[in-house]
């Protein structure tokens, strides 16, 4: 690695660290935690299967992706940085420690008062409402097994199988980093084989997807594990490479580009409006654009944009749901069926989207400000 090269890593990986940067990726898991919120409420009300536009709203489950991606490139960042400045790793129970802090808190609160909640209210088919239930829940296992729509699936809480994916996630990146960085890389700074075998992992997901949806021997919860998704942690963990190159992407290409990709997959070629398109072809369609929309909304908050987009997310407001997003993502499935009775007052597969989104919104953020609050902990 020469002298310049060596200058622009560190650079890069500085430029990560100013407010404005900070900020920004902070401001864009609002718009993960309402788009993630938009989806539901096509859901709720039906309106996920109206043809096209039906397709469009189902599809605002990118805020997943994008969450997922953002995951990949914070975390992997200070692995790459110890590599760039040629210091030690960073400690693995350091970051098993932040991370359990990071999410169980509040999660635990949610799960044992979804328990309570729907223990004395109706919520008609309910199978993940056992004590083992509620054990699977809390532990983030419900996902692994057979039939877990059947299982471990619970009212108000059938969002938090993406919070088992990012969990593996987390157990896993300390594994990729020293594949990556030390194996791979022999604990030299070498970002362009580091980039080569980012992208051949990335190959991972959609040959999974082929084998889960040919070979009945896997069982159907199958199709929620992270090889699944571990594209689109990938993405982000390559954006984490290219910022410490001083690769520089910038809106005005990145947004019109994630635009037309989400239109385009919003089309029947990313199959039915669900979780798990029926099709291994479906499937793959969907994943890949997901992780390309994702990648690139993410992308120049990453990688130095500095225009409107990066100041609208690091606008005041942004920053604040930003902060709160992941209680957001926590509590807004209880909310909702609360908003669905009593404010939109209307049965589960009518009445207007926009109306229970917003309703769901104005009655998810205060409670979710204020978990934050009780269960944030002190940087």
């Amino acid at each position: 690695m020469t002298l310049s090269e060596e200058r622009d890593a560190q650079g890069g990986l500085e430029q990560v660290a100013g407010v404005d940067r900070v900020a920004s990726l902070t401001g864009i898991r609002a718009v993960a935690a309402i788009l993630v919120v938009g989806t539901h409420a096509a859901y709720t009300t039906g309106k996920y299967t109206h043809g096209y536009w039906g397709l469009v709203g189902a599809r605002m489950e990118i805020g997943v992706p994008i969450f997922f991606v953002l995951s990949g490139f914070l975390l992997f960042r200070p692995w790459v940085k110890a590599v760039v400045i040629d210091r030690p790793s960073p400690s693995v129970s350091r970051y098993a420690r932040h991370r359990i802090r990071r999410i169980m808190p509040a999660y635990v609160v949610v799960v044992l008062f979804a328990y309570v909640l729907y223990h004395f209210r109706e919520a008609g088919p309910n199978p993940g409402h056992s004590w083992y239930g509620l054990f699977r829940n809390l532990t983030l296992t419900q996902i692994y097994c057979d039939g877990y729509l059947g299982k471990y699936l619970h009212q108000g809480l059938t969002q938090m199988w993406s919070l088992a994916v990012e969990a593996s996630f987390y157990v896993l990146l300390p594994f990729l980093a020293y594949f990556l960085l030390v194996v791979i890389s022999r604990r030299r700074w070498r970002p362009r084989l580091v980039v080569g075998a980012l992208l051949t992992l990335a190959l991972i997901s959609p040959t999974w997807l082929a084998l889960v949806h040919v070979d009945h021997w896997f069982p159907d919860g199958a199709r929620l594990w992270l090889p699944t998704y571990l594209a689109w942690f990938l993405g982000g963990m390559l954006l984490t490479v290219l910022q410490a190159m001083g690769v520089r992407c910038y809106a005005f290409v990145a947004i019109p580009l994630a635009s037309i990709s989400y239109f385009i997959v919003a089309t029947p070629i990313g199959g039915a409006p669900t979780t798990s398109p029926a099709s291994a072809w479906e499937a793959v369609v969907k994943t890949v654009f997901y992780t390309v929309i994702a990648t690139l909304a993410v992308a120049p908050l990453a990688l130095g944009d500095r225009g409107l987009y990066s100041r609208l997310l690091a606008s005041r407001p942004m920053i604040w749901l930003g902060e709160i997003s992941y209680e957001i993502f926590l509590i807004h499935l209880v909310t909702m069926e609360f908003a669905m009775d009593y404010v939109v007052r209307a049965h589960v597969y009518t009445g207007s989207m926009l109306y229970l989104f917003v309703a769901t919104l104005a009655l998810t953020i205060p409670p979710a400000w204020l978990l934050h609050r009780l269960t944030k902990v002190p940087s």
